[in-house]
């Protein structure tokens, strides 16, 4: 049974609030699928869950759009992939995409998952951004563990 959690954001710096909420809660084998158009802060929320998974603060953490692949070490080794220039799913399994979600103690974030649907495991946290106003974001989470967005929420209302 797929949950969803709906958050709104009014600033860069919350978003990745929400992220690093988002990243203590991540396990071996998590992987993330983002969505929303430019500008709706997928890259913020990244930052947000590195921090959360234990990469040092002092590590950028930047969009990997023109590199494709940008890779992590914490806690748990961040894979932040960025498919907006991809053609679709052959050129993200091309990257590694299979090999880096077999990694133990890895999670996956993809940027622009909607252009690699099929590619997505069932597993997926997917997330959806948007713009709501000039600074506003809406974030809608969905997962097939309640449990874990039950964490999410009482960790975003501490």
């Amino acid at each position: 049974m797929t949950a969803a959690l709906e958050h709104t954001s009014g600033h860069p710096k919350q978003t990745a609030a929400i992220g690093r909420c988002l990243g203590e809660i991540l396990r071996c084998g998590d992987f993330l699928a983002l969505s929303g158009p430019l500008g709706a802060g997928k890259t913020q929320l990244i930052k947000g869950i590195a921090l959360g998974l234990g990469v040092p603060a002092d590590e950028p953490v930047v969009s990997p759009t023109f590199v494709l692949i940008r890779e992590y070490a914490g806690r748990l080794r961040l894979y932040h992939i960025d498919a907006y220039r991809l053609s679709g799913a052959a050129e993200l399994l091309a990257l590694g995409l299979e090999e880096m979600m077999a990694e133990p103690c890895a999670v996956v974030a993809l940027e622009w998952a909607d252009r690699a649907r099929e590619v997505i495991p069932n597993h997926a946290c997917r997330i959806d951004l948007e713009h709501v106003g000039p600074d506003t974001r809406r974030l809608r989470i969905c997962w097939n563990a309640p449990d874990r967005l039950a964490q999410l929420q009482a960790l975003l209302r501490t």
